[in-house]
């Protein structure tokens, strides 16, 4: 079902809830995107103050990982959101990860490269650390990715394109059903290993099965056991790609 966003907007207490996006920013700007009812839906939703939560993509890349989890403070607080901790979770801290989850009432997946952040998750167990989680969870790219229950990671660097042993399809965090490819408007037209990535590798796995590609500024919305997808999308179903919706429009799954 496709309606205008303004239908769908309201206030949600008690359970988890889930934003999953391609990229909080808009591209090249330094602020989060309000596209599409997000930052009002983020006002509506998160608490105050906050306790945030950013989980790494890569354990080991502790430069890379504090960096941008405070450019990604930076832009929730140049937002007006007011932190009252802001804590980074990776290989430094992954046995206090039961604590650190259950501390905190905002988690932000970060973006990077799907099956390493996917290894990451399982070792430190984070599907089971969720459970009953009742607060907001923020995916970006590679994290909302992770955070569906089968994970289609869509191969990305050299050499995944034709490896017969890179494995495309991962247990995730079962947030979701729903499998969300990210940045569509960057990577639609992208070659890897000689190959298309969505009309020669995508659309070839989307046979039996449905993928959604967004692009920055679409997002997922959870709550109460509804997903909305909103702003532009496309659905990839058994080889074929069609648009679904468009800006500030939002489809009911």
């Amino acid at each position: 079902m496709k309606c205008r966003l303004r239908e769908l907007i309201g206030i949600t207490e008690g359970r988890m809830i889930c934003f999953l996006t391609s990229q909080v920013n808009p591209e090249d700007a330094g602020e989060l995107n309000g596209a599409n009812g997000f930052i009002d839906e983020l006002r509506r939703c998160l608490p105050d103050p906050i306790r945030g939560l950013n989980v790494c993509s890569h354990p080991d890349s502790w430069e890379i990982t504090d960096f941008y989890a405070g450019v990604t403070r930076g832009y929730f607080e140049d937002a007006g959101f007011r932190f009252e901790t802001f804590r980074v979770l990776d290989s430094r801290n992954e046995a206090q990860a039961e604590e650190l989850v259950r501390s905190s009432n905002l988690l932000i997946l970060s973006g990077g490269h799907v099956p390493t952040q996917n290894r990451f998750f399982q070792r430190i167990g984070l599907r089971e650390l969720l459970h009953g989680f009742s607060g907001v969870v923020v995916g970006i790219s590679a994290g909302s990715m992770n955070a569906a229950d089968v994970v289609y990671a869509q191969p990305e660097e050299e050499g995944e394109g034709v490896d017969p042993n890179y494995r495309k399809f991962l247990p995730g965090l079962g947030l979701t059903k729903v499998n969300l490819l990210p940045h569509y408007q960057r990577v639609k037209d992208d070659i890897l290993d000689g190959l298309r990535l969505f009309e020669d590798i995508t659309c070839e796995d989307s046979m039996g099965r449905t993928f959604y590609a967004i692009p920055d500024g679409s997002y997922l919305f959870i709550r109460d056991g509804q997903e909305e997808l909103r702003g532009e999308a496309w659905r990839i179903q058994d080889g074929r790609i069609r648009q679904i919706s468009r800006q500030d429009e939002a489809v009911r799954l």
